[in-house]
């Protein structure tokens, strides 16, 4: 029994599930959001909120404890790497995954990224240093929540898990990105379309009724316009 151990295990062992844990926040650092399992995303956000909370004092120790908590300090943005002869799928690629991070927070310039003849990654930002110079001064006035997790009303293939969006929080403008409404949204619409109709059922007669009273009107201004001549 796991009585007073609290925490997800995701049917991993102990070492497997913090290397996991660091990757998946390692990336949402990098991109600014994750499409992964519901579970997987509910055990991450803590650890991703811990980590932001830290960065936020950003003083010496507070760094050395964010090295500790994700590992190293890892070359990241290896994405932001674009070769000369890039076909225009890879530009195309770059160019969303850029535009989808810039929403979240200022990211490094490309150039800063680098491989050698042999595809390997030669030069990089340092992730650490991007969360505290980019990442944490987003959310300075902001004590705590700073990321959501958004229900995609997808299953992956193969098990049928739930597909679940982790993202940092200030780029909710624009469509709405779950896929299936809450019960509660779908109730409402329910009770406005029927009100609505309603509301138009009640109102026809009135309008209906409106309709004769107008040449109504017009008859007595003509008739008394010809009293007025006679």
């Amino acid at each position: 029994m796991r009585h007073r151990k609290a925490g997800y295990k995701l049917n991993r062992t102990s070492s497997h599930r913090q290397a996991m844990l660091r990757n998946l926040a390692a990336s949402l650092f990098e991109h600014g959001q994750v499409v992964t399992t519901l579970p997987k995303a509910k055990a991450v956000q803590p650890f991703v909120e811990k980590v932001v909370t830290k960065a936020k004092r950003g003083d010496l120790h507070a760094r050395r404890r964010v090295i500790s908590m994700l590992g190293r300090d890892r070359l990241a943005f290896d994405w932001r790497y674009l070769p000369k002869d890039a076909t225009e799928q890879e530009r195309q690629s770059f160019e969303t995954q850029t535009e989808i991070a810039e929403q979240y927070f200022e990211l490094p310039p490309a150039e800063q990224t680098e491989r050698n003849r042999y595809g390997e990654l030669r030069k990089a930002p340092r992730l650490v240093r991007h969360i505290f110079e980019n990442v944490a001064p987003r959310f300075a006035d902001r004590q705590g929540g700073y990321t959501r997790i958004i229900k995609l009303g997808k299953h992956r293939l193969g098990d049928a898990a739930e597909l679940v969006l982790i993202q940092f929080v200030g780029a909710e403008e624009g469509p709405e990105i779950g896929g299936r409404p809450s019960t509660r949204r779908r109730k409402a619409d329910r009770r406005s379309a029927y009100f609505a109709s309603i509301k138009d059922k009640v109102s026809a007669p009135g309008a209906a009724a409106a309709a004769p009273a107008e040449p109504a009107a017009a008859a007595d201004s003509d008739s008394s316009g010809e009293s007025a001549e006679s």
